[in-house]
């Protein structure tokens, strides 16, 4: 290598530490406003857990859930969710529960301009002490998820390692969070899965990229970890770009033909696969060089001779 290209290489090196410093620190002033966003507005809570009423019916195949819909929003005042159940003219209506039996239409009358049969297959409510139930398990789940994965990962790497691919993985969920704060979109068990599915996805990036730290600090031991850094982003950068953008074609197709139920789904995913990549190129490689990260960390020393 002639000095020229080594000119160039230490630029792009220097370049590349630049981008991750201020990513870095663009990641921790959005993290910080989204925990505001959060604390502030709170979440839009479904009736997965608030509680309300499940009614399945059955009707004409040939009608819709955007003819169901808009008569059931404005008969009771409220959205209604319409989903289509496991066979053709069958529906699971879900909006929340009118104590006062003189305020709740009947089902035959309100959708009696679509059809004048239908059959109400079952109806349950789901009460506000359910739904409590359901706020503290799901944050229970991910309470337990985040604990297994810091066991996981403080396993498998050296503590400074572990901590930033745990960071990127809190950075990832908080950011999925406060869209739905701000959005003040529904937050229903569907959004709960794909926040855990986002901690997984997430994970498995920051271990590829710290896996490759820790290979380049054993193999080149008189880098600087920036250095080592910057050549572990570079050697995975192409690999995840094609994972996350196949993934992210996946999920923009689950949510233009997903409908309604998906929805939330989706686009927590969208966010969380975007902020995943983001937050495991900067934040998750740079946080352990400023934790002190050492080529010596990673050197076993040989045991001694014995006679």
């Amino acid at each position: 290598m002639n000095n020229n290209q080594q000119k160039q290489s230490a630029n792009k090196l220097q370049r590349l530490t630049q981008w991750r410093y201020a990513s870095s620190i663009i990641s921790i002033v959005l993290m910080l406003l989204s925990l505001t966003v959060i604390g502030v507005k709170g979440f839009n809570w479904g009736l997965d857990f608030t509680g309300g009423v499940v009614t399945e019916i059955q009707i004409n195949k040939r009608i819709t859930a955007s003819e169901i819909q808009p008569l059931m929003t404005a008969a009771y005042h409220q959205e209604v969710s319409v989903i289509s159940a496991s066979e053709p003219g069958r529906w699971v209506l879900r909006y929340a529960d009118i104590p006062d039996e003189n305020k709740r239409p009947e089902l035959q009358q309100v959708l009696a301009p679509l059809a004048s049969e239908l059959t109400v297959l079952n109806s349950s409510i789901v009460g506000p002490q359910v739904g409590q139930e359901l706020i503290e398990q799901g944050s229970l789940a991910l309470l337990v998820a985040m604990l297994c994965i810091m066991g996981y990962l403080s396993y498998r790497f050296e503590w400074r390692l572990a901590s930033g691919a745990l960071f990127a993985l809190v950075h990832d969920v908080v950011f999925v969070l406060a869209f739905f704060a701000l959005s003040q979109m529904e937050f229903n068990l569907t959004v709960l899965a794909a926040i855990l599915a986002i901690l997984g996805y997430s994970l498995n990036d920051s271990i590829i990229i710290a896996d490759r730290i820790r290979e380049q600090l054993i193999a080149k031991p008189q880098w600087s970890a920036s250095d080592i850094n910057n050549l572990a982003v570079q050697s995975t950068f192409s690999r995840t770009m094609v994972t996350s953008g196949t993934t992210l074609l996946t999920v923009v197709a689950l949510w233009m033909m997903g409908g309604s139920p998906l929805e939330g789904f989706s686009i927590a995913m969208f966010i969380g696969i975007l902020t995943g990549t983001w937050s495991s190129i900067s934040v998750g490689a740079t946080l352990p060089e400023f934790l002190g990260l050492k080529a010596e960390h990673y050197i076993v020393e040989p045991l001694p001779d014995t006679p």
